[in-house]
This record gives C-alpha cells, structure tokens and sequence, in this order.
C-alpha cells in the first residue's frame, strides 16, 4: 500500500526479493483457517493479553509482508511489534516509554526498508515520536512547538519509501498542527486553511497511509465549530481543502482522509448530519464517488468506514450493521464490493472484524475482536 510499482528498491532488494517469495510459505507457521474461499492466519504476539480490550492490533504492511503494529498486555501497557516477512515476532518499546495502563508504545506505519514509525506515552502522559531502524535501533523526536503538558505531544503515524514522517503535533494550547519530518531530522510543519486554534481543533492526520512516496499529505481540520474537512498538501506545501458528498456540518461530523495512494487518490470515511459513515473516494482530478457497503446500518455511529487505500486502488475497511456490530470488506478498484468476517469474530455490540491495510500481494491484515473483547491479529489472503 505505501509501496507500488516504480518506487525505488531498498538497499536490501536483493533479500526482500527473496523475502517476498517466502512470505506465502511462512503463512504457514501460524494457525490457519479458510473460510470463504480466503485463507485467515491469526497473529496473536507472544505476551498479549488475553482480558477484555487486551489483545494483538496489527496496523502497517509493507510490500514484502513485514507487518507492524501494537499488542497490549496482561497490564494494560501497550508495546510495539514486527512480525517480518518469515513469520518471526519481534517486540520493541521506545526509550522513555511508559510502563503503566493504557500507556506506552504505538507503532504504526512501515515503510519498504523495514523502517517503523509511531510514538509513545512518557510517565507524565506525553507523546513522543519515534523512527525504528531496520536494525532495531529506535530514534526518538519531537516536532518544534510541540507542547511537553500532559495530553500533549507528538503523533508520528506515516512513513514513505524516502524515510519522511509525517503526523500531528498537539502545542501547549491542545490545538493540533501538522508536520513532515525529513530523513536528516529537519522539520516543516503546518496548518490547514480553515483549521480552528481552539483546544481539540487543528491539523490532524490518521494511520497509516497519509503521505504517499511523492510527498503528498491527506489528513483533515476541525474548524472553529468543531466539524471536520478534508485536506491534501502537495510536496511544495500547496493546499487543497474539500468536503465532498453526504458531509454534515455540524460538531464530530464530515470527512476525514484515511489514506493516499501513490497516484494521489484518497480515500475518506464521512459523517453526515445524521452522524451516519459513508465511504468516499476522492479522485486526482477532484471528483467524489460515495459508496455504501451492503447490510451497513443507517443508525447513529452505523455505517461504512474505509480503513486506507492500497496504490492500485483497492480499499480495505470495515462496516458497523444495525446491531453495532463490525464486518470487513474489501472494494476493488472496480467498485466491486465482498464482505467477510473472521472465523472466531464475536457478533456482540463492538465485537467483530477490523481490517486495517493491505499490500500489493493480496494480503490484508487487521483484527478481530471475539466474544470475550479480547483482540487478536489477522491475516487475510486470497
């Protein structure tokens, strides 16, 4: 999804080359179900916790199958993860993370060359930006004007093939404002036309796949009455702000970007007055095409939501029914909509099956929550 064809290889092609051939095989390693036609692994990380809101919540893919994301222990503390393309797990926490409930470390994006990118909870309940290496060093940085009060901090979310890193940073104030770290360390930070300067408005962006390799930034802005609005920045720092159809105006409501593909299209779930999610599709030239998955429910909080976009166009996410209960989908490039949802998902309200992104080889991942509230991470393949 952040890596399609014509981006550049990694000094370690030759491995990851040889590493994509194997993935499929490693596959295998894990408990396996098929269903449906597709084949599920589950992926739940040695020293997750196995209580309710405890679990295993893979969120980033690259090209080559190296998954990342974050599980949350018996403690409730929150820990990184990278399961690579051979199906080994490694568990990482940043420096100066936190090790106390409901805190600690948040990974994200990852990018073709293994590098992992997300931030951290310190002891005084500040976020703090974090670059892993491929080697498992971890850098850890805060973009300039970043507030150190608790509630505050620095989000680092995206990551692309260059190495830059964009996200949101919360200043002294609560108001959030966007950034674009580069390779070297230096920062460029903005703010959406629009964007309100009250606590809990600003620039904001979402996870993983809001900045693409040619440097464009998705996200969106809370104005002053709190609503929502879609943004994309070009590399030289050119705004283009949109709302789009079925977008309500009033406070919580209207569009918010989840993910850019290479090409420029971006993919958003709204909310319209009714409080009710649709997918959207937002084309390069500007133009809007909505769409609702079968059996989504119509109520308040019910509805459709896109979870990214992939570069050729497909879109993974999952929908909420009449029940509150969430089911996967996957839409292709051509519109064509399937539904699916995990063998030992639970059918409880806000029980059920959350897919996250997807990759170039037909491997989705996500995960589901069972009976018990208890998370665990999969994979999906054709």
């Amino acid at each position: 999804m952040r890596n399609g064809p014509g981006h550049v290889e990694s000094p370690n092609s030759s491995y990851r080359k040889t590493a994509l051939c194997l993935a499929l095989c490693a596959l295998l390693m894990g408990p396996t179900t098929i269903a449906n036609g597709l084949k599920f692994t589950t992926l739940d990380v040695p020293g997750a916790g196995t209580g309710p809101g405890q679990g295993t919540f893979p969120v980033g893919i690259n090209a080559v199958g190296e998954i990342t994301g974050w599980y949350i222990d018996e403690n409730d503390v929150k820990h990184g993860f990278l399961r690579t393309a051979l199906g080994k797990i490694e568990t990482f926490d940043a420096p100066g993370a936190a090790q106390s409930p409901k805190l600690g470390t948040f990974s994200f994006g990852i990018n073709l060359t293994g590098e992992i990118t997300g931030f951290y909870w310190d002891a005084d309940i500040v976020q703090h930006g974090f670059l892993r290496t491929p080697q498992g060093t971890i850098l850890t940085f805060d973009a300039p004007g970043a507030g150190t009060e608790t509630g505050s901090g620095t989000f680092a979310a995206n990551i692309n093939i260059e190495g830059e890193i964009a996200g949101t940073y919360t200043d002294v104030n609560g108001v959030s404002h966007g950034f674009l770290r580069f390779p070297n360390g230096v920062f460029t930070t903005f703010d959406a036309p629009g964007a309100g300067t009250g606590s809990g408005q600003g620039t904001m962006m979402t996870l993983p796949d809001n900045l693409n390799a040619a440097g464009e930034i998705s996200g969106y802005y809370k104005d002053e009455n709190n609503a929502s609005h879609g943004f994309l920045r070009s590399r030289a720092g050119a705004f283009t702000v949109f709302d789009g159809p079925n977008a309500g105006t009033g406070p919580g409501q209207g569009p918010i970007a989840e993910g850019i593909r290479a090409a420029g299209a971006i993919v958003l779930d709204t909310i319209d007055a009714n409080n009710v999610y649709h997918g959207v599709l937002r084309s390069p030239d500007g133009r809007f095409a909505t769409f609702d998955v079968p059996g989504a429910g119509t109520g308040h909080g019910q509805g459709t939501l896109p979870s990214t976009i992939d570069d050729v166009g497909g879109i993974p996410g999952f929908y909420i029914d009449a029940n509150t209960v969430s089911h996967g989908f996957f839409r292709t490039h051509l519109g064509v909509i399937s539904t699916f949802d995990l063998p030992g998902a639970g059918t409880g309200s806000g029980q059920g099956t959350f897919p996250a992104s997807d990759n170039l080889g037909g491997t989705l991942i996500g995960w589901y929550v069972d009976a018990y509230n208890v998370a665990h991470g999969f994979l999906r393949q054709p």
